[in-house]
């Protein structure tokens, strides 16, 4: 039976490692299939500082940048199902999802949104975004309090159940996870290193849990 890590943050956010599993493999199993084609939006662009791109799933990438040009993307705008945000060395982007989840990509980030599940009244909300590089920090909305949201990153996965996460995807691998206990006091941060998973020190308020 493959070896699986939970790690779970006392304020809601808990970490799944498959173990050694290399990350093109893991992606395949992990990823859920991007259901695109609707022509719905998902979110907004909401701050655009610098340059990025938005690629969207019928392969138009249109242009992020604070410059007024025709046909980039600016505040406002919407991002859809299966559309991938990437920033340049000088881009920062902001996106609010219609559940209010609001993402803050730093330089240098890649995010694609694979899957996005949110009705009010509806039962079997889920979102699962993969995020491959750069520093991201988000405050969760409704799905992760109501139904089921994952992050996934290039050596584990990670479910949210509230709380504002920060994570960093270093160019070797490494992947660091923080997020706040309470407000204006303490955070809990984990580094996992790549392509191995270390063992943390048990700290207060985190659990590790082995077989779970």
């Amino acid at each position: 039976m493959r070896a699986r890590i939970i790690v779970v943050f006392a304020a809601g956010l808990f970490l799944t490692a498959n173990s050694f599993i290399p990350g093109p493999a893991r992606a395949q199993s992990a990823t859920p299939a991007v259901q695109a084609g609707t022509s719905k939006p998902i979110g907004k662009v909401v701050t655009v500082i610098g340059s990025a791109t938005i690629e969207h799933v019928n392969a138009v990438v249109v242009q992020a940048n604070v410059a007024s040009q025709p046909e980039q993307t600016k505040v406002g705008d919407p991002v859809y199902l299966g559309d991938v945000v990437q920033t340049a060395a000088d881009g920062r982007i902001s996106i609010t999802f219609t559940d209010g989840t609001a993402f803050n990509l730093s330089s240098n980030a890649r995010m694609a949104l694979n899957d996005f599940v949110y009705d009010p009244n509806g039962t079997s909300n889920s979102t699962f975004f993969s995020l491959t590089k750069g520093t991201f920090t988000f405050v969760a909305g409704k799905v992760a309090k109501t139904g089921d949201m994952k992050i996934d990153t290039p050596i584990a996965t990670v479910g949210i159940r509230g709380t504002t996460p920060h994570i960093e995807i270093a160019d070797d691998g490494t992947v660091k996870f923080s997020t706040l206990i309470e407000e204006g006091k303490s955070k809990v941060t984990e580094k996992l290193a790549a392509p191995a998973v270390q063992k943390p020190e048990q700290k207060p308020n985190l659990n590790i849990c082995r077989g779970c």
